[in-house]
């Protein structure tokens, strides 16, 4: 039986790809920081899945990660989901800072972790949530996009490095547009919004795929083409929210 550990699988889309991952007969791993999230995951097939408390941001996540690999008896994939994001129009350093130490120093942490899990186990998939919002800075969201971007290129630059150490490890970069979850309030009011379990669904065949980069949907992928091509003098003028 395939075995994967989903990190962030107690809401939006790290839940539902745990789910769909467990319909097609993986053995699973899921952590979050509340545990008492992930049980109605464990309760559609408790023999097939295992729970492990995990904050990202804590120094002790990588030893959280190995215990949980253990329970599960190894890992071939690793899906990466935790995150935040918020509109940060003044500038609130709480906002930025947490940003950063989850979505950057929680992301390195936790990616790094697998990488040389597999590196000495010989090899695997590692795939992870980033964003659209790493194709340009919005000022509307300076840290998350900030951090987004840092995220595509972390990867690629992994991706690369396995490839000089002849290590078997592949890499898929998720960027979806915005999504209906959680991390978007109770009320998202967002253009091209998608829903969580058509994205899910995609990122599960973008794996089963070996995507290397694969944006979600065909909207976005067009959207984010045309993002790349605005001159810098141009972009800093527009009113992206």
């Amino acid at each position: 039986m395939k075995k994967a550990i989903v990190i962030g699988a107690s809401s939006g889309l790290g839940k539902e790809v745990a789910k769909l991952l467990l319909a097609d007969g993986w053995q699973l791993g899921i952590a979050a920081r509340r545990v008492e999230r992930l049980e109605d995951i464990k309760a559609l097939s408790p023999s097939n899945v295992e729970v492990q408390a995990i904050d990202v941001t804590n120094d002790d996540a990588p030893q959280a990660l190995e215990a949980l690999i253990e329970k599960v008896g190894g890992m071939d994939l690793y899906f990466h989901a935790s995150g935040v994001g918020s509109q940060n129009m003044e500038l609130e350093p709480d906002i930025e800072l947490h940003t950063v130490a989850t979505n950057g120093m929680g992301f390195t942490r936790m990616i790094g972790t697998a990488y040389r899990y597999m590196a000495e186990h010989g090899g695997g998939h590692i795939a992870a949530i980033s964003s659209i919002a790493g194709t340009k800075g919005l000022g509307a969201a300076p840290s998350y996009s900030a951090t987004k971007a840092m995220q595509n290129t972390y990867l690629q630059a992994l991706e690369q490095q396995s490839r000089m150490r002849g290590l078997n490890i592949t890499f898929t970069d998720l960027r979806p547009g915005f999504v209906a979850t959680p991390l978007l309030g109770d009320d998202p009011k967002y253009p091209m919004l998608l829903k969580p379990e058509k994205v899910a669904k995609e990122m599960v065949k973008a794996i089963k795929r070996r995507r290397h980069v694969w944006v979600i949907d065909w909207k976005w992928r067009i959207a984010t083409a045309l993002w790349r091509r605005i001159p810098r003098c141009l972009w800093r003028n527009l009113k992206i929210k």
